[in-house]
């Protein structure tokens, strides 16, 4: 199974880690200085997407050092065939659904029904990068690192649930610097409140076996990963969302996920 040939899980996840936390950690100190200047701003924005792309720097040089991985990466980016339109459905338009359904919910504990309107602009700053392409560009960019060698390596080891729960508490520990860049979203969600904070760790949960699940439901197709992971961001940025509605989303989630790995045990739980 090529799955297997996806061995040096200790290699991509330490690189992986220790690359962006090198720069993001930087990006934070660079951020933080006073008084800020269009040279320190350029500085921090670069060093903040240098993290973002040191993933897939890593997995090239391990995909590529083998041609059976390169050829198995460039099919699955279109690999369509067999997969069920409902999968791809899922992953366009469930974000959307438990955004507004969670936004619903939270009315009946008092939350305004303002909610439900347009925003007039980004809850965070991305530097000299417009917000919208930080929004397109980070998953693209991520998924493109986790879904070409990260998901498979840990699969080839363990179960689909156990992998996804490993990467889900990898991820949250991956963003942790991100917090320290002076307005970026991580910043920003740090300064809301510990509970905000501990939601966006533990909504990565349900997100990651959600997003797994699509991936291996669709033969492992990247496309499916990269989509789900836009609608994510961008489903929670375009309404005026209460920070407890994304609490409720994440709740919402759970229980979805719930059904999902209890309606296909054998699928989450074999090795």
């Amino acid at each position: 199974m090529i799955i297997k040939k996806y061995q040096h899980t200790f290699i991509f996840y330490a690189l992986s880690t220790i690359l962006p936390w090198a720069f993001w950690f930087t990006a934070g100190y660079t951020s933080q200085i006073t008084p800020s200047n269009h040279s320190l701003v350029l500085g921090t924005s670069i060093l903040s997407f240098l993290g973002l792309i040191s993933p897939n720097i890593v997995a090239f040089f391990l995909i590529f050092s083998n041609k059976e991985l390169c050829l198995d990466v460039f099919a699955r980016f279109f690999n369509f065939k067999g997969t069920k339109i409902k999968y791809w459905f899922t992953a366009c338009f469930l974000m959307l659904v438990s955004i507004l359904l969670a936004q619903a919910v939270s009315l009946i504990f008092g939350y305004s029904a303002d909610q439900f309107k347009p925003a007039g602009s980004f809850s965070f700053t991305s530097g000299i990068f417009p917000v919208w392409f930080l929004l397109l560009a980070a998953p693209f960019f991520e998924e493109l690192a986790w879904h070409s060698y990260g998901t498979d390596c840990l699969r080839s080891k363990f179960s689909l649930f156990t992998s996804s729960m490993l990467f889900a508490f990898y991820w949250g520990m991956w963003h942790m610097p991100l917090s320290f860049i002076q307005d970026y979203y991580h910043s920003n969600v740090l300064e809301s409140g510990i509970i905000y904070s501990l939601n966006f760790i533990l909504s990565l949960f349900p997100f990651v076996l959600i997003m797994n699940w699509l991936y291996y439901k669709t033969n492992r197709n990247i496309l499916i990963a990269i989509i789900f992971h836009i609608t994510a961001g961008y489903f929670n940025e375009i309404f005026c969302t209460h920070p407890m509605s994304k609490v409720i989303q994440t709740v919402l989630l759970c229980f979805f996920t719930i059904y999902i790995v209890l309606n296909e045990k054998d699928f989450f739980f074999q090795k």
